[in-house]
């Protein structure tokens, strides 16, 4: 898309410093004056002449005066042929008949709204980004693009719709990256593909980060119910391997002390009654035995 436009260079225009033709325009007008009370005496033509010089060339001076702030830019154009672009803050100046079309180079923060997409394995999700990017080249922006800022937004979005059919929300196969736990490297692709996009019209993104990222309304409540499941069933392992290794650690210590000789038999009944006592939900209740261990 790019290779096919014709793309407008930024360049240097030349324009002058303001406050020196401002005393340019005090001497004119101090000479229109002057020429007024001449002509008021002396009525002739050369007095008359004067006046409207002086009249003339402090229209033509004021009207060529204008005022850029820090980090604004105006574009210099001459019938619409582009003549270049003024950065230098201040009061400035250029002849009157230069057009002037001022552009902010500040940077610009823009929240994208909820998009509702799907991700890669097809599950519908809502998502939304936020980005930073300022313009760097007036001309591209003005000149290569029709409304630059509305033209930012849309690639904006088809950014953001490209990223998420890259990503699985969650519980991607082989360990891939996902939209959920990988934000950092979802965040650098998406600036990268909106850079690509962008460059078009002069505009550089400076940050570009996932700000929403939910599961749609009509799978919500199917997903939170398959995270609950897992979550169970995770904390469950942990708590098997957890009194697998404290009932390893019991019948080492037993055998090592000389505690209690266990055969195979009531080894096996021990090992079966610790895992229920760690591994259950509600407490045990104990059971006292008054005869011996075989009893």
């Amino acid at each position: 898309m790019a290779d096919m436009l014709n793309h407008t260079a930024e360049r240097k225009a030349n324009s002058s410093n303001g406050g020196l033709m401002l005393f340019v325009a005090l001497l004119t007008l101090i000479g229109s004056v002057w020429a007024t009370t001449e002509l008021a005496r002396y009525e002739t033509g050369s007095t008359t002449l004067m006046l409207v010089l002086f009249v003339t060339a402090f229209i033509l001076i004021i009207c060529g005066f204008y005022s850029l702030q820090p980090n604004e830019a105006a574009a210099i154009s001459l019938f619409g042929n582009y003549k270049g672009t003024d950065r230098t803050p201040g009061l400035r100046w250029v002849l009157p008949w230069y057009g002037r079309k001022k552009i902010s180079v500040r940077a610009r923060n823009v929240a994208g709204e909820k998009l509702k997409v799907n991700d890669k394995r097809g599950n519908p999700i809502e998502i939304a980004a936020v980005v930073v990017w300022r313009v760097t080249d007036t001309a591209r922006a003005l000149f290569d693009v029709d409304q630059y800022q509305t033209f930012v937004d849309i690639q904006i979005e088809t950014a953001v719709r490209e990223i998420a059919s890259h990503f699985a929300y969650d519980h991607a196969e082989h360990e891939e990256p996902t939209l959920r736990g990988a934000a950092d490297q979802v965040s650098a692709l998406l600036k990268e593909k909106l850079q690509e996009r962008v460059i078009v019209a002069g505009v550089i993104v400076d940050d570009a980060k996932l700000s929403h990222l939910a599961y749609a309304p009509e799978i919500a409540g199917a997903m939170l119910r398959r995270q609950q499941a897992e979550a169970v069933l995770a904390a469950r392992r942990y708590i098997v391997q957890g009194a697998v290794q404290m009932v390893e650690h019991a019948l080492e210590q037993l055998s090592e002390r000389d505690i209690v000789k266990l055969d195979d038999e009531r080894r096996a009944a021990m090992v079966s009654n610790l895992l229920v006592v760690l591994c259950g939900d509600r407490d045990a209740q104990p059971v006292v035995n008054t005869g011996t261990i075989y009893q």
